[in-house]
């Protein structure tokens, strides 16, 4: 029996395919294990539905997770509905960005009316 190009393209493409199919599978297992590790109780933890919470407690046998979404409020969610554990962030200012020009208001700052007042006053002046 001989193979044709065409027939030889088509089950490398396949071998392929089938190559990727598994190394993505070992990449979710991995990620998911590395997950599972993290969470313990008093990590900072987002949920599929997107609510953060800490965990107060993990139950191994009920795969349950109290979640404290606010001081006094403990929710019970299933441990699979954790999707990430939450890193605190390093927000680095640089000085030339964090430094304000003078003058100048930030975002969402309000201007100060006297500023407001000489805008108004130059353009009744040019009339």
């Amino acid at each position: 029996m001989v193979f044709d190009p065409f027939t030889l393209i088509m089950l490398a493409v396949l071998a392929v395919l089938i190559f990727f199919m598994f190394r993505n599978s070992r990449k979710r297992q991995a990620e998911a294990r590395n997950l599972q590790s993290k969470v313990v109780p008093g990590a900072q933890v987002m949920t599929n539905f997107g609510l953060y919470g800490t965990i107060v407690s993990i139950d191994e046998e009920e795969n349950k997770v109290e979640l404290e979404v606010s001081p006094g409020t403990v929710l019970v969610v299933h441990r699979q509905t954790v999707a990430r554990v939450v890193e605190p962030s390093e927000t680095v200012a640089d000085d030339e960005e964090s430094a304000a020009v003078e003058g100048e208001p930030e975002y969402g700052e309000r201007i100060e009316s006297t500023q407001a007042d000489e805008t108004t006053d130059t353009k009744k002046s040019d009339d």
